[in-house]
């Protein structure tokens, strides 16, 4: 079996914390389910992970930190793993101690580097009594006996609304701890935006995916809104729980159209469009990693229409173009700068 990660490891070493029935929220490796004493549920963020999770028997598994299968008071363990992003820590904490039976331990988990230090005066901010398990594999585990229980959870209480404007075109934009480029129109996108300012699109239905807070189909229909055109609706795709929720805001805000949903990659996409649009991830955690966005070319022609156009947006050192060509048809690009370009490619 392939080694799971330090933090998952430096759990396992204390699996004596563990008692009851468990609640774990932020695990990446849903081998360790198998390895754990006890049963109960696994939460994450992670489209694909909860796919996976689901998959385990004697678990249940939720998509996201509102999914209907989130009862309080129900665990007498809370394992919490350090989110990438500092800030959604805080909810996946106030999470644990709605989901806390009475008398329940959490036990806190995460990488020197990850900022598990950082990470603690969190906690003790909330249960001062916390105090250190271990240090294993790099990682620190704490633990919090007589927690203080929330009598309830509600995720607003996090978002937050920014506003975007980009050619004229102003709206505000849902955001959440750990959703890429919360609070500002990143440089990419608006780059992209500008293209689709200056080089309309093809009349018909637009696929965005990787569409994160649903910058680019709000702003393209409120475009095509004030020009006067056919609006068409821009459904959206994301692998991230924070990015469908915030999305979906986005788009009722704005009074825009399309369905938001969860997929990992396009794996739940049916149907074809006029356009596929996207400005895909290249990063997990602090890493390039690029698997998602090739997976992505090799199957988005499947998803156009005959002599439809997808228009891309990458950092320039990418080497996207002879996929694009390869997979999707003759590909140009329609702008860039040392940082970005764009792509624009039709279909065979």
């Amino acid at each position: 079996m392939p080694a799971l990660p330090n933090s998952h490891e430096a759990l396992l070493k204390n699996r004596n914390l563990l008692r009851g029935h468990l609640a774990v929220i932020g695990m990446v490796d849903p081998a360790l389910l198998s390895l754990l004493p006890g049963r109960g549920l696994t939460i994450s963020e992670h489209f694909g992970n909860y796919q996976q999770l689901l998959a385990v028997s004697s678990w249940s598994a939720a998509f996201g930190y509102d999914a209907p299968e989130l009862s309080p008071g129900t665990a007498d363990t809370l394992v919490v793993f350090l989110p990438k992003a500092r800030a959604e820590l805080s909810i996946r904490l106030e999470l644990a101690l709605w989901l806390a039976a009475e008398g329940a331990r959490l036990v806190l988990v995460g990488e020197k580097k990850e900022g598990i230090a950082g990470a603690v005066k969190q906690l003790k901010e909330l249960a001062p009594q916390a105090s250190k398990a271990d240090s294993a594999r790099h990682c620190q585990v704490w633990q919090a006996d007589s927690l203080p229980r929330r009598p309830a959870f509600d995720l607003q209480r996090w978002r937050q609304w920014h506003p975007v404007e980009s050619a004229g075109i102003g709206f505000s934009v849902a955001g959440l701890p750990g959703i890429f480029s919360d609070g500002e129109l990143d440089y990419g996108t608006a780059m992209l935006l500008q293209t689709l300012a200056s080089s309309s699109l093809e009349k018909g239905p637009v696929l965005d995916f990787a569409c994160g807070a649903g910058v680019i189909g709000t702003w393209l229909q409120l475009l095509q809104r004030a020009r006067g055109q056919d609006v068409f609706p821009v459904d959206g795709v994301d692998v991230q729980f924070q990015a469908v929720a915030c999305a979906r805001a986005t788009y009722q805000e704005a009074g825009v159209d399309g369905v938001i949903h969860a997929s990992d990659g396009l794996s739940g996409v049916d149907g074809r469009y006029t356009t596929v649009v996207t400005n895909p991830p290249f990063h997990t955690g602090v890493r390039t990693d690029t698997s998602m966005t090739e997976q992505f070319l090799h199957g988005v022609a499947k998803h156009l229409e005959p002599g439809g156009e997808l228009r891309l947006v990458a950092n320039a050192f990418l080497p996207y173009e002879a996929l694009i060509r390869r997979h999707v048809g003759p590909v140009r690009a329609i702008a860039g700068d040392r940082r970005f370009t764009v792509w624009s490619a039709r279909r065979h």
